[in-house]
């Protein structure tokens, strides 16, 4: 077995530790190499990787000391422009330093011809991690889920709809498990094959809508699903453009069409798999209590709530059902080893903040003993727009689950959000102001 092999299924803290200073060694000799390169890849806020690329023989040190990569990069538009310098954002801001980022060798991936893709942890010169990046965020409420005793097994969904340069689906209806009707996407799959061979897929198929897909990775732990998640999507669109399409993660392709971000979760003892309701049932019902107020995690662009509002396998409803794909929590798996769907987010929420978010209210509801309310019953609603989102953000609920830093990060994305849509003109304006005429 490789050490950059994706293990299967749970997998602890100092477990994956282990497997990193493991594949450091083996990732030091490849990148010692002549021609080697290494690609530093550090998630950001916006569901993409921030991107530093090193040649040998300069990478393999990079091993050893991490390397320097702006602070902005988690406290910036989609645009890459700064937020405004507020609050918990001005260490990011203020002078535009550098963060030192810590290569986690666990996720090393070929690229090919060489190259290798590494994902790191970004911390501050004086070696405390940079609270508002993604994986620091997910990483501290892992730490504090492993204090119950328990370590998740994380599976993540992600559609994407392949579209001609001038904007049409490859297909011309939906395409939900058909074989017939999807050979203008058979050359743009076989690359995608060959290009994620080592990611561990476990499944793809032709989706709902026209021009969709879904590529499904085998579960793992909780800090491989979202990098790989993310690894997967950078193939994609690759893999896309070398065949001039693009690879739509819009979370609303169209109205009433959704992209979906669906996170499936299983926990575990060390003993084996948690049973359903016991530790499952409070987990599920910390998440139904906090749902509505993680709402701007789930749903973080304008996009976002299109699909919410219009897509009928997007459900707005908090409720649960056992393999009820019309709920917005779904209980499948085995009776010995059950897992749920948490069908919540759309394909542009960020992975690491949205599995984070689950940890949290799902940990709050471990630790109050919750129980769930019966299979069906209504709980509530997630935000119904982005201005709801924004004021619940205010209440102060996501601060008390992910820190103060991360709900000050998370308002001011959304307020951006806000003010680049108010200050656009859009087909849907021209249309209805044609109407008035």
């Amino acid at each position: 077995m490789s050490p950059f092999d994706r293990p299967v299924g749970p997998r602890s803290l100092a477990v994956r530790a282990e497997a990193g200073s493991a594949a450091a060694e083996v990732l030091r000799r490849v990148l010692a190499e002549d021609g080697a390169r290494l690609v530093l890849l550090v998630p950001d806020p916006h569901a993409r990787f921030a991107a530093v690329e090193l040649a040998a023989p300069f990478a393999a040190e990079v091993l050893d000391s991490g390397y320097g990569v702006c602070s902005y990069v988690f406290a910036w538009t989609p645009e890459r422009e700064p937020l405004p310098e507020v609050g918990p954002l001005k260490p990011y801001l203020g002078g535009f330093g550098d963060l030192r980022v810590r290569l986690d060798a666990a996720t090393a991936f070929p690229l090919g011809d060489q190259t290798w893709a590494v994902v790191g942890d970004a911390e501050f010169p004086t070696g405390e991690p940079a609270g508002l990046a993604p994986r620091t965020v997910l990483r501290a409420q892992l730490a504090r889920l492993e204090e119950h005793g328990l370590v998740p097994s994380i599976g993540i969904e992600h559609e994407v709809v392949f579209r001609t340069q001038e904007g049409d689906p490859l297909t011309g209806h939906g395409v939900d498990y058909a074989v017939g009707g999807t050979e203008r996407l058979a050359p743009l799959l076989a690359d995608l094959r060959s290009a994620t061979a080592g990611l561990g897929v476990e499944s793809a198929r032709a989706e709902c809508h026209p021009g969709q897909y879904e590529v499904v990775l085998r579960h793992r732990d909780a800090l491989a699903a979202c990098d790989d998640a993310l690894l997967l999507q950078m193939a994609t669109r690759q893999a896309a453009a070398q065949h001039g399409v693009q690879a739509d993660y819009l979370a609303a392709p169209e109205p009433g069409q959704g992209n979906s971000c669906h996170v499936h979760l299983s926990l575990s003892t060390s003993d084996g798999p948690v049973g359903f309701p016991f530790a499952l049932g409070a987990f599920l019902a910390g998440v139904l209590r906090d749902a509505r107020a993680l709402s701007a995690v789930w749903a973080p662009t304008w996009n976002s709530y299109v699909r919410l509002r219009t897509a009928p396998f997007s459900p707005r409803e908090l409720r649960w059902g056992p393999d009820d794909r019309t709920s917005a929590i779904r209980l499948c798996g085995t009776s010995s080893a059950p897992r749920l769907e948490f069908r919540f987010a759309g394909a542009d929420a960020q992975p690491h903040l949205v599995v984070a978010a689950l940890l949290a209210a799902g940990t709050a509801g471990l630790a109050e003993q919750l129980s769930p309310p019966d299979a069906g019953a209504l709980s509530g609603q997630l935000a119904s727009s982005p201005w709801e989102a924004l004021e619940l953000l205010g209440e102060g609920r996501l601060a008390a689950l992910l820190g103060e830093d991360v709900a000050a990060q998370q308002a001011a994305l959304l307020r951006e959000e806000l003010d680049a849509a108010l200050g656009s003109v859009t087909d849907l304006h021209r249309r209805r102001g044609a109407l008035r005429s």
